[in-house]
């Protein structure tokens, strides 16, 4: 039988995650498990690609060999130098059905498929930036300490001229199996901790562990509209691999400042606008500041206390696209304080004749004593 596209062998996307790989490979493993059909050759072969299938595409870098490569990616007879998936004749049914079973009860440990190297763990970097910096986008400098690949043995572990010895116990595989009835589970190898091999002169200068932790800085590029609670992901400036291994990500979380003007709103941003009685009862015109500087607001006569203006496309531009928002300017009338003894008489005289002209000057005074006195009347004492 011909290799299958691993995908199809497992009838998965080619975008599935490694617990969707996980979960189709558990359910074609026990259908076509040699136990479960013997002495079927089809069934056999079909087993055998599935495992061959799901030891590559939950190793990151096989899986990234494959997706490039297709088989040649992954054979190491074919020269790319990817690693082949490990499945020769001489591996056990038992031994390709617990790796299975070995993740379920917590064999895998966060190894790759070979046992020794060690991914390193993403960090998290809390950004406090201005409203302005949000919007407009920035390029920042910060300094995260962290855990970078020991220079002196290479982030082997190992003093400089010596090299790791495989581990007696496990054979190199990081994992010892224990046979119960039809299952073979998996455990870390308690002498190695999982890395398959045993550091007997270790480093000096990271004392065996592959790794120093140090401080470095980062050129970190904000785009323009980023808001609260955005991530920006920083590819491999993370924790250092162990052994080798990769190392993590950084994720820099963004926190906007509160603005003194400003309150933002997704793409909208609101501001509130006092303006003395005159300009509200007879109207006129405000300068009102944005994010691009002052613009002229016109407040029409007669406005009242809440009105909300809105001035279009002086909001913000999300970081995901989109149209500009708007800026919503929200007026408050405010009332004189600190009048002079002639301003407090123009005042009461101002009163009087409001009061003598029979006009209804103040609408939702007149109507909420209107609604207060109807209140009262229909009360029953």
């Amino acid at each position: 039988m011909s290799k299958q596209d691993y995908y199809e062998a497992l009838g998965v996307p080619r975008n599935a995650s490694e617990a969707d790989i996980k979960k189709a490979y558990r359910r074609l493993a026990m259908k076509y498990h040699p136990d479960r059909n013997p002495g079927d050759k089809e069934a056999e072969e079909n087993f055998k690609q599935t495992k061959e299938a799901y030891e590559v595409l939950t190793d990151a870098r096989k899986r990234a060999a494959y997706d490039q490569f297709g088989h040649a990616g992954v054979d190491p007879n074919a020269g790319m130098g990817a690693g082949g998936p490990g499945f020769g004749a001489g591996a056990s049914f038992s031994d390709i059905f617990g790796d299975v079973f070995g993740d379920i009860f917590g064999g895998g440990g966060g190894r790759d498929r070979g046992g020794r190297v060690y991914r390193g763990a993403d960090l998290r970097y809390n950004l406090e930036l201005s409203l302005e910096e949000a919007v407009n986008g920035t390029t920042v400098k910060i300094r995260v300490p962290s855990h970078v690949a020991c220079q002196t043995c290479g982030g082997s572990g190992a003093k400089k001229g010596t090299s790791p010895t495989t581990c007696s116990t496990c054979g190199g595989h990081g994992q010892v199996r224990m046979q119960q009835g039809f299952f073979s589970l998996q455990q870390t190898c308690p002498r190695c901790r999982g890395s398959g091999t045993i550091i007997s002169d270790p480093c000096t200068t990271c004392r065996g562990e592959g790794r120093v932790e140090e401080q470095k800085t980062l050129s970190v590029k904000i785009p323009p509209g980023v808001d609260n609670g955005d991530r920006i992901r920083l590819s491999g400036e993370g924790e250092a691999g162990q052994m080798g291994g990769p190392p993590g990500d950084l994720y820099v979380q963004v926190a906007v400042k509160e603005h003194p003007l400003f309150v933002r709103d997704g793409a909208d941003l609101y501001c509130e606008v006092p303006i003395d009685i005159a300009t509200a009862a007879l109207g006129g015109e405000l300068d009102v500041p944005t994010l691009d500087g002052r613009v002229k607001l016109k407040i029409p006569p007669e406005t009242q206390t809440g009105k909300l203006f809105r001035m279009r496309g002086k909001g913000v531009r999300s970081v995901r696209g989109g149209q500009t928002g708007d800026l919503m300017c929200k007026v408050s009338v405010e009332t004189p304080v600190n009048l002079s003894g002639k301003q407090k008489e123009l005042l009461r005289a101002f009163e009087e004749s409001l009061r003598d002209n029979g006009t209804k000057h103040s609408p939702r005074t007149s109507s909420w004593l209107d609604g207060v006195k109807k209140f009262f009347d229909e009360m029953k004492f």
